[in-house]
């Protein structure tokens, strides 16, 4: 069964909108994170406004790292998106938390969910979350868009932490589930 797997890049007080993040230099430590993600990584699943942030930028990129991400088969969670350009890729039909699982089931190595916060938060409400990884950066940003919502709790249990020489430190967790 393939594993879904958030990615995020976070600041240290939960917020997961990259344009307020701290500055940092980005580094061989960060790359190689994202170079094990990609390894790793058998399909995206992506919301509406990653996918098309992604999809405008991504198609023109060169390199090995750009054409094995843009390869890589999109999975887009989208009410409003008729057609994607960005391709290979599919527009789920269908509750999410029910095309997920069957997507979860199929083959293809495991599936990343890269943004997509709304989408992440939904999966994560559900259940259907296997691992989350996160590049924490050295900053707290007082406001914005968290990956955990208020009142909302999920339990985690650390798998990895791993701080890197520019500040930032690689989490990975996996979420636990609760007892009733």
């Amino acid at each position: 069964m393939r594993k879904l797997i958030v990615t995020e890049f976070i600041s240290v007080d939960g917020i997961a909108e990259v344009e307020k993040l701290p500055s940092v230099t980005w580094n061989d430590e960060m790359n190689r994170f994202k170079e094990d993600e990609l390894a790793d990584s058998g399909a995206m699943l992506l919301g509406r406004t990653t996918y098309e942030i992604f999809a405008g930028s991504w198609p023109t990129e060169t390199g090995d790292f750009a054409d094995r991400f843009n390869a890589l088969p999109k999975y887009v969670a989208s009410t409003s998106l008729k057609a994607l350009d960005w391709k290979p890729a599919e527009l789920l039909k269908g509750p999410l938390p029910e095309t997920v699982r069957i997507l979860k089931q199929g083959s293809g190595g495991n599936i990343y969910v890269h943004g997509s916060l709304s989408v992440a938060q939904e999966l994560l409400r559900h259940g259907l979350v296997d691992r989350v990884r996160l590049l924490s950066y050295p900053g707290a940003v007082g406001q914005g868009k968290p990956l955990f919502p208020a009142g909302e709790p999920v339990s985690l249990e650390l798998i990895s932490a791993k701080p890197f020489s520019n500040g930032v430190v690689a989490l990975e967790y996996a979420p636990v589930a609760a007892k009733s």
